[in-house]
């Protein structure tokens, strides 16, 4: 995996990281994350227009080219999707490890700081894998850095969705099932961020 092999080109382990360099990994990933999903984004709108202009042809011809240019944007597509999913899980384990060295240096909470030569293995085993989804892969690794009955709720909350993160997914839920308007929800969306960060603010 490219982000474990930068780690150790570097003469450094991933546990050996401290939380600074963990979390400047996780802003260099977020941001790599931003753009796949922005090329996913234009690449759904780019293949809507070159089905809509082929539904208006009629030359053979021209259809024939379009339908090989949705062809290759479909596959672009698939492609960026396969990167997403790898930069999203390797996100996620650098962001585990951060709130794990967090919640020790205050005590918080337990979990497993030193990772093997084998265990980073196995974390980019099932990373590369797409067989492993994003649940699966949340669950072995939380295993792996023992993070489950062991944590506390904090510990838990910080290592999953937040309380505003999980509110949301409700609120997206809610509009799959049209009880909630877009202005509606995303104003609640909004509300819940806020009060996720008026909440990390007091407590720091």
């Amino acid at each position: 995996m490219a982000l474990l092999d930068k780690l150790f080109g570097r003469k450094k382990t991933l546990s050996q990281l401290d939380r600074q360099e963990l979390r400047k990994e996780e802003i260099l990933l977020t941001r790599q994350r931003d753009r796949l999903f922005k090329r996913i984004e234009q690449i759904s709108d780019e293949k809507q227009k070159i089905f809509k202009q082929g539904a208006t042809q009629k030359s053979p011809e021209l259809r024939k080219a379009l339908a090989q240019d949705f062809e290759l944007k479909t596959q672009e597509q698939l492609m960026s999707a396969r990167e997403l999913n790898l930069r999203s899980k390797e996100l996620l384990t650098v962001s585990r490890l951060r709130i794990v060295k967090e919640n020790a240096e205050r005590g918080k909470a337990m979990g497993r700081l030193n990772l093997t030569d084998k265990d980073v293995a196995r974390i980019s085993q099932w990373i590369e894998d797409d067989a492993v989804t994003q649940d699966m892969y949340i669950d072995r690794l939380n295993q792996m850095l023992d993070i489950g009955q062991q944590a506390d709720k904090d510990a838990l909350a910080s290592a999953g969705l937040t309380s505003a993160g999980q509110e949301l997914m409700n609120i997206w839920n809610e509009m799959d099932r049209g009880t909630l308007k877009d202005d509606e929800a995303f104003t609640e969306a909004d509300k819940a961020v806020r009060r996720r960060n008026a909440s990390m603010e007091k407590e720091l």
